[in-house]
């Protein structure tokens, strides 16, 4: 398997036609993990809905994987990409069971995070967490994410407005940063 990053016990790839099967198996396998916070794509056309989401401009899409066993254990999305003078995305992420609280969502994320930074250009990425989720928000504040704000009734999930925390993370400075070229 070709990995666009790897890491610690995690590497990441993008999601595959192919990955259905397995992917969909993970998300009903932890259903109960991640309710009420996120519903993944559990079903085949949920699974094809997603795959061609994270296909469209402004996406992408990024499977974090055990890097021994190559079984997916986890995602990670950008969504809402920007590019001009933002240069930024959304982030969402979910480990899967039986990988949640190894240490292979964070180090998954972080690869995003970098890729994301390096490769796709990207200067600032945010992640909107619900207050009560607490393992999104240690993961988060591990990754060297900041609390920026609270936005109430911000997005609709699992049949209500629910409230999000906005957290995010910029790319460390690099030498020219903001160097407009005079």
């Amino acid at each position: 398997m070709r990995y666009l990053r790897a890491a610690g016990p995690a590497a990441i790839r993008r999601p595959r036609p192919a990955d259905e099967a397995e992917f969909v198996s993970a998300a009903r396998r932890s259903r109960d993990l991640h309710h009420p916070w996120l519903a993944a794509p559990d079903d085949p056309a949920a699974y094809a809905a997603y795959l061609r989401r994270i296909r469209r401009r402004g996406h992408a899409g990024y499977l974090i994987c055990d890097r021994d066993s190559g079984a997916i254990a986890g995602y990670v999305n950008i969504s809402g990409i920007l590019m001009g003078a933002l240069r930024g995305g959304y982030l969402g992420y979910a480990a899967f069971l039986p990988y949640s609280g190894t240490g292979h969502a964070s180090a998954g994320i972080h690869l995003v995070v970098r890729h994301a930074f390096d490769t796709l250009g990207l200067h600032r990425l945010e992640a909107n967490i619900q207050p009560g989720n607490e393992p999104s928000r240690r993961v988060a504040r591990r990754l060297g994410f900041r609390l920026e704000g609270y936005s109430p009734d911000y997005l609709f999930i699992d049949g209500a407005w629910r409230d999000h925390e906005r957290w995010a993370i910029t790319a460390p400075a690099s030498p020219g940063a903001g160097d407009d070229g005079r």
